[in-house]
């Protein structure tokens, strides 16, 4: 069997027959009429109008028969049946054993319909639009390793029509995001990635520096802190579709560079963010999927109807079989330590008990749920509860064991976020590395006036997983960060 390095010599030879015979393998341009899709949609009347049609694709199958050619083409549409003969060509008829599986070319001809019933395009003129050096890796069953699918996207998008699919449905999806939010007078904003100080989350940062103003800056782990001083600035309803980045490992669910949007509304709270992800995400499933009922991990999820809420330390209760509220600190890292959940370098009562909460409960959640009402030391940012100041207006959405959404009542008090803050610088001298810091433009812009808000953050990613019955983050990002070779 030829190796690789033997085909690009064979097709390197090919492409400078082509150039002999005076023909550019690599042209500027070639003017498409139709595609794939509008010679299906629209072939009877391209049949009964006689009408020429020019399409252009990469060649997936080549079948020689004598003075006949079949070969189908795949443009962003689809597959296509060109049927190619020396009495239509002539003497350019002998350019076509110069063509390779993988090359593009474009056509030129007449739509007609085999006596098998297939759709056919009868090439009256062929010309070559890129010469392909290396051969595909498969003809239809696709890229069989699957490192080589996120190694090489290029491959896995040509081979695999499933994939190509799946990056459709993703663009339909945040498509509908904003289209659902703009039609509900929220404004689309966008602001730095590049930030002095970060903030909105519990993440370590990238680190970089710009070398003109001599100063460290970090790419953002979150919006947040911006999109909340557009809401002092009386915006009132804005959100972004924004890359955050989060020096963290990669799993299923992660991956360090990722899509989230935020969404901020003035004069609102938790219970009307809650009404609208709920909303969000139904509304979105009939009008992608046509259905609200879906498959994801070999489960049957139903979206549609009221979605549950639960209390914090009542799912804890119910799933971990302890009381958190009623145990000290020592006791809490006893039962750590008998059920095997890993706490080091987790500082603060807080973090101890949201470990116990991920390990524990959250993979008991299957259907979508609200888990609500978090414990204030793990919430810098949300508003004490109205009816226990031990807990913030905060909820979680959990389907499957997975976080979807995080959403607060914001906290719009300057004087509290401050001590919340110093809170979190106290927790950093302790050892513990994911905090809060204090950002002081941001406390100022508070302390102007910030009106009650609701907030909420979605991974884009992850929801794009959920609807797409895909396991792994790396299925729905294009080029996810992989390991250097």
């Amino acid at each position: 069997m030829a190796g690789i390095d033997e085909y690009r010599e064979q097709r390197i030879k090919k492409m400078e027959q082509l150039k002999e015979k005076g023909m550019n393998p690599y042209p500027y341009k070639f003017d498409i009429s139709h595609t794939s899709s509008d010679i299906f949609e629209n072939q009877e009347k391209l049949i009964q109008d006689k009408t020429e049609v020019s399409i252009a694709g990469r060649i997936m199958l080549m079948r020689r028969q004598g003075k006949t050619t079949f070969i189908k083409i795949k443009d962003r549409k689809g597959l296509i049946q060109l049927y190619i003969t020396i009495n239509l060509l002539g003497d350019e008829y002998e350019n076509v054993k110069l063509l390779d599986i993988g090359d593009i070319i474009g056509v030129k001809g007449e739509v007609f319909v085999t006596h098998r019933g297939e759709t056919t395009v009868a090439v009256k003129k062929m010309e070559v639009l890129a010469k392909s050096l290396l051969p595909l890796p498969e003809k239809y069953h696709g890229i069989q390793d699957v490192e080589l699918k996120y190694r090489k996207r290029y491959l896995d998008l040509i081979m695999n029509d499933d994939t190509r699919h799946t990056f459709l449905l993703r663009r339909d999806i945040i498509k509908f995001i904003r289209d659902y939010l703009d039609q509900r007078d929220f404004m689309e904003v966008e602001t730095p990635v590049l930030q002095p100080r970060y903030g909105g989350a519990f993440a370590k940062p990238f680190l970089t520096h710009h070398n003109a103003l001599d100063m460290d800056l970090y790419l953002r782990i979150s919006d947040e802190l911006y999109l909340k001083r557009l809401i002092v600035g009386g915006l009132e309803r804005v959100y972004e579709i924004a890359r955050d980045f989060r020096n963290e490992g990669i799993d299923k669910t992660h991956n360090p560079e990722f899509t989230m949007i935020e969404i901020y509304q003035a004069y609102a709270d938790y219970y009307d963010m809650m009404d609208l992800v709920q909303n969000l995400i139904q509304e979105m499933a009939k009008k992608i999927l046509g259905k609200t009922k879906i498959e994801y991990s070999g489960h049957e999820i139903e979206l549609n109807g009221s979605w549950e809420r639960i209390d914090y330390y009542e799912a804890i209760k119910k799933f971990a079989n302890i009381d958190v509220r009623k145990m000290d600190d020592d006791e809490l890292k006893k039962f750590c330590d008998e059920h095997e959940i890993d706490i080091e370098g987790k500082i603060g009562r807080g973090k101890i008990i949201d470990e116990i909460f991920s390990e524990m409960v959250e993979k008991n959640i299957i259907n979508p749920t609200f888990v609500i009402n978090q414990p204030k030391e793990i919430s810098p940012l949300a508003k004490i509860h109205r009816d226990d100041e031990t807990k913030v207006e905060r909820f979680e959405l959990l389907i499957l064991g997975t976080e979807y959404a995080n959403a607060f009542s914001e906290l719009n008090d300057p004087i509290d976020q401050r001590k919340r803050f110093e809170y979190q610088m106290e927790l950093r001298k302790e050892g513990e590395m994911e905090v809060q810091e204090i950002d002081e433009d941001y406390l100022e812009a508070m302390e102007y006036g910030m009106p009650p808000t609701g907030g909420i953050g979605i991974g884009i990613d992850r929801l794009v997983m959920l609807l797409t019955n895909r396991e792994t983050i790396k299925d729905v990002i294009l080029f996810p960060l992989l390991k250097a070779r």
